[in-house]
């Protein structure tokens, strides 16, 4: 275990039991899990080494420190805020409307569930305190479809924090009860929720467990400059050859960036102008079909970026900015949007 990182956890992919035991540690107490009888916590050095409150948490076989926190948005409602990432979590309109207006409304989700035929899937990538996951699960209860949402993230933590803070956050309503058991079991609903805890760009080159193509993403991943392996390259090449070609799908994400947007489309995308949310005038949307986007980029915007000086894609999960170059160029003319 690495006692230099804020956060420190001891999890075994895939093992979901247990995750609903609760314990408060504080300093000088040993934290042993029962599913791993060789692995110690020494609690002192946790928070000899963290800025975080003096209070870990263990839930089942995952020791946690108390690294969130519930902030009050100026619009009056309330969100988290992530101590380690230096990041709250839908910042400016807060979780409800971000997620209706970035997610369930650009998605067309509820257009695209009356229409749709069979199961549809939507990959929730980025978990983290389930407001996206809640308002997808909102926007389908009245409709004959059958819908199955898989989470990603790589750790649990926001959402416990959430939901001990349920009542301040709102959004869980009608829904706390399948939080909890995705939460404690890693299955909710019937199976209709379920999770994949790990590293995400590990999952996408190995795709162990296997889970179906998606309909739609929901992209919510903390910022490049805090989190670069979520926005490299390789992974958003990983995860375009994870789509279904005959299967339309749609993903939207917060940021705008010149960056994201060329490598979006090196990996395969069709990508387009997304809706404004709270203090953005635009998001960004990716496709693998053209059909699906209401605003693609144009050949202005090819000149645009041409001109940036942060649009060369992450090769390595390291964050920094750079000129488009030569090879990367050459690919965006070729690219089937600007023919």
């Amino acid at each position: 275990m690495n006692l230099n990182v804020v956060a420190s956890e001891i999890y075994r992919e895939p093992h979901f039991h247990g995750y609903g035991s609760k314990t408060v540690l504080r300093a000088g107490d040993q934290a042993r899990p029962a599913a791993f009888p060789d692995a110690a916590v020494d609690v002192a050095e946790l928070l000899k080494r963290s800025t975080a409150p003096s209070a870990v948490r263990l839930m089942g076989h995952h020791v946690f420190l108390e690294n969130y926190q519930l902030v009050r948005l100026k619009n009056g409602t309330s969100s988290i805020r992530s101590l380690a990432e230096e990041e709250t979590f839908h910042p400016v309109v807060g979780p409800v409307a971000e997620a209706e207006a970035l997610y369930v409304k650009q998605l067309r989700l509820r257009q695209r569930l009356q229409s749709h035929m069979g199961e549809f899937v939507v990959w929730d990538v980025g978990l983290g305190a389930a407001a996206n996951a809640m308002a997808v699960l909102r926007a389908a209860s009245d409709l004959p479809c059958s819908l199955r949402i898989i989470s990603f993230d790589r750790t649990l933590e926001p959402l416990a924090f959430a939901l001990r803070h349920a009542a301040e956050l709102g959004y869980f309503s009608g829904y706390e009860k399948a939080a909890r058991q995705l939460l404690e079991t890693g299955r909710a609903l019937g199976g209709r929720w379920e999770l994949r805890l790990g590293d995400f760009p590990w999952w996408l080159r190995h795709h162990q467990p296997p889970a179906p193509a998606p309909h739609a993403i929901l992209f919510d991943a903390f910022s490049p400059a805090k989190n670069p392996g979520m926005w490299t390259a390789s992974l958003f090449t990983d995860l375009h050859r994870c789509l279904d070609p005959k299967r339309p799908c749609a993903m939207p994400t917060y940021s705008r960036s010149t960056m994201l947007r060329v490598t979006l489309l090196l990996a395969g995308f069709f990508v387009g102008a997304g809706r404004a949310t709270g203090e953005k005038e635009e998001t960004t949307i990716a496709a693998n079909t053209p059909e699906l986007l209401d605003e693609p980029l144009s050949r202005d915007w090819l000149e645009r970026a041409r001109r940036s000086r942060s649009a060369e894609p992450l090769r390595e999960p390291v964050y920094r900015q750079a000129h488009l170059s030569r090879e990367s160029w050459e690919k965006l003319l070729r690219h089937p949007q600007f023919q």
